[in-house]
């Protein structure tokens, strides 16, 4: 039995023959492509476990081609793998929904156990007893999260979830009203404490707290005079707020 089928999209010719039989040796069907417009064809058409992404490549480079992937799947992972190892790209590469981003040149070995471990995490192949689709569904305020359907419920609007903001709403929900470290965040979520990983992750804090804010704040009830900690006034704060204690973590504020 296959591992999984890998998407491995990659304008060099000799790197791609050398993954490809990497990967095949490590017992994954793989399906290569040298161009991002022959691949996103494919993956309209086709089922992937995870997508291995050459960043430059001519006519759809693969920053244009996840974006592609992201409007069909919201969840397979994509790994970058680029030269273009700066900042703002790997920041860029995380925004526009990547799970990982290695730059070149790299082990093909360390590249191997980032997705096993991606693909554990995703549970795509694994032969578990336990059901992938176990219902679990968390209250909290006036709203319902069903994890197992990736829906955050209120009585205004129900909102389906991308994957990674389902698992970072569902570690809140298991903590609520606890402070949540940064970096236990970081390593439950993303398994890794770089940097830009943690500037994606308040990418996605930020979005959850715009899905929770959907009641209209009445100015009335902000407090002129309060800084971070004090931005209501007393008796008018929200039922529920996402709350960064700045440089340490965030808490999942439920008031009953």
């Amino acid at each position: 039995m296959k591992k999984g089928k890998i998407m491995l999209v990659e304008d060099s010719q000799n790197l791609r023959n050398v993954l490809r039989d990497y990967f095949e040796m490590l017992d994954y069907e793989v399906a290569e492509f040298a161009d991002g417009i022959s691949a996103g064809k494919a993956f309209n058409q086709g089922l992937f476990d995870i997508c291995i992404l050459d960043v430059m490549m001519p006519e759809k480079d693969g920053f244009a081609l996840i974006q592609d992937i992201r409007k069909l799947d919201a969840d397979v992972p994509v790994i970058f793998l680029t030269a273009k190892a700066s900042k703002e790209d790997r920041i860029r590469g995380f925004k526009l929904g990547c799970d990982d981003y290695m730059a070149k040149p790299f082990s093909t070995e360390e590249l191997a156990l980032r997705i096993e471990a991606i693909l554990r995490r995703t549970r795509r192949f694994q032969n578990e007893k336990k059901s992938l689709y176990e219902e679990k569904i968390y209250k909290f305020g006036d709203f319902e999260f069903n994890y197992s359907a990736m829906q955050l419920i209120h009585p205004k609007k129900t909102r389906t979830l991308t994957r990674k903001e389902a698992e970072l709403l569902k570690l809140l929900c298991e903590h609520k009203n606890k402070l949540l470290p940064r970096e236990v965040i970081l390593k439950e979520i993303w398994g890794d404490e770089d940097y830009s990983v943690g500037r994606s992750m308040d990418v996605f804090l930020t979005k959850l707290r715009s899905y929770i804010n959907i009641e209209p704040v009445d100015k009335s009830h902000l407090n002129p005079n309060g800084g971070r900690h004090d931005k209501y006034m007393p008796g008018y704060e929200p039922k529920v707020e996402i709350c960064n204690v700045h440089g340490t973590g965030f808490i999942l504020k439920v008031r009953e």
